[in-house]
């Protein structure tokens, strides 16, 4: 159990029948009237954010979040497969489940499961990934100076805005938090 005095950014806890991280918080003293602790609370199964008070010495059961490393095989149709490099064992996810986290992941490439009670509610990708660009307009000469961009297509067929002197065939990092180009490799 942790109390709301304690919380901290990160911090996640079960509280009406759901799991949450603290985004923010932040005690407040009024003059009159007793202290309370504002939150904002993030849904980590939905996404959804709520903002709560609660009292200093309210207390919340602590979630506890299992991070484990597994690699990506293969998508087949909406289900896309991963396996437990220790334990060989193989997980299926819809579609759903995945959402667009997968966007910069090539086959093979490690990621990160996150769950909680066994239930798996999250994919977290590396920070940062390299890949190929199979298609991109080739750079106008003159158009430079702006730091202009341009639309390119990646191996794994998201588009990401790279700078013009970028060509097709060339290898990217991606930032996958952002997907934002960050250099050529």
């Amino acid at each position: 159990m942790v109390s709301a005095g304690d919380f901290r950014n990160g911090l996640t806890i079960e509280w009406d029948g759901g799991v949450y991280q603290v985004i923010e918080f932040q005690h407040v003293k009024p003059g009159k009237g007793a202290a309370f602790v504002r939150t904002k609370l993030k849904n980590i199964k939905s996404g959804g954010i709520v903002e709560k008070s609660f009292r200093p010495t309210e207390k919340c059961e602590q979630a506890h979040i299992e991070r484990r490393d597994m690699q990506y095989l293969y998508s087949d149709s909406d289900m896309y497969n991963f396996m437990d490099v220790e334990t060989y064992d193989q997980i299926a996810l819809s579609a759903d489940q995945i959402g667009d986290a997968l966007k910069f992941v090539k086959e093979n490439e490690m990621v990160k499961m996150l769950s909680h009670n066994g239930e798996v509610f999250a994919i977290e990708p590396p920070l940062f990934v390299e890949l190929e660009i199979i298609e991109s307009e080739p750079g106008i000469k003159g158009d430079t100076a702006t730091g202009a961009t341009k639309p390119a297509k990646v191996e794994t067929g998201a588009n990401v805005l790279v700078p013009l002197f970028v060509n097709q065939g060339d290898v990217i990092q991606i930032d996958t938090r952002t997907g934002e180009y960050m250099k050529r490799v």
